[in-house]
């Protein structure tokens, strides 16, 4: 069994409320040890913070404003960022981006409201936890004019290109991995994307409850994703990569560490 971290786990959504405690078992069950609780509006950062607050060293959270929520992000929003941005179990700003995909916020609040916590993790020394879909262009544009003074980040859930992997890659970015990698319909471009990425930027993750794997053998009973697939997420992820599992799990692990500061 390999000692994984989940990077991006959405617990505090609401198909948890009945079992939270059970799914950690599980996830603990399974080799994850630790996990990092996605923030990604102003009532998820609070939960996230208050969650991870009940597991000291083992759950940690993000704090920031997704895409979607764009046009609800305030100068109290970002207040607020700061402030859990300033606990040691929040380890990174964001869920924040540009998703042009399903645009629920106007592409200018997106970018607004992008560069404003890209400024709030400069400030504080965190580094962001990022989200991109079909707003690549914008996306690396923003991030060129900010990543100077931003301590590192992640591009989180990526499904792109190699191409695009490639430009993260050069900006200092890790990259995180889920489940997308075992969609035999959808996951191509990622497929060979991490057949190029170097094990020392990988981080892995599962987007729980979204993105369950579709090649799972067995279905979890809830129709959701789970932190206890990670492994299943690392074994493909090992064998795109040509490499063996305790390696890559050793890698990203790591790498966890360092980008989030975890001991």
């Amino acid at each position: 069994m390999h000692d994984l971290i989940d990077i991006g786990a959405n617990l505090t959504h609401d198909s948890f409320d009945a079992d939270r405690d059970e799914v950690l078992a599980r996830a603990r069950a399974a080799g994850v040890q630790r996990l990092v609780i996605t923030g990604a509006s102003d009532d998820g950062n609070r939960k996230a913070a208050e969650l991870a607050a009940t597991h000291p060293g083992v759950l940690y959270a993000t704090a920031g404003v997704h895409p979607h929520h764009a046009s609800d992000y305030t100068a109290e929003s970002g207040t607020r960022i700061r402030e859990l941005a300033g606990r040691t179990d929040v380890v990174a700003v964001g869920e924040c981006g540009l998703d042009y995909f399903r645009t629920f916020s106007p592409q200018d609040a997106q970018r607004d409201a992008f560069r404003a916590q890209l400024e709030i993790a400069a400030a504080t020394g965190k580094p962001v936890f990022l989200h991109q879909r079909d707003a690549h262009d914008d996306f690396v544009k923003i991030l060129n004019a900010h990543i100077a003074g931003i301590s590192g980040g992640v591009a989180h859930c990526f499904t792109g290109t190699a191409a695009q992997m490639h430009t993260y890659l050069e900006l200092g970015l890790y990259i995180g991995v889920t489940g997308w990698v075992c969609d035999e319909r959808r996951g191509h471009d990622l497929q060979e994307a991490v057949r190029e990425l170097p094990p020392e930027r990988l981080l892995l993750e599962t987007d729980a409850p979204y993105l369950m794997p579709r090649d799972l053998p067995e279905k979890l009973s809830a129709r959701r994703n789970e932190p206890c697939v990670l492994p299943h997420i690392l074994k493909a992820v090992a064998g795109l990569m040509d490499r063996d599992e305790a390696e890559i799990a050793a890698a990203a692990t790591r790498n966890s560490e360092k980008l989030f500061g975890l001991n």
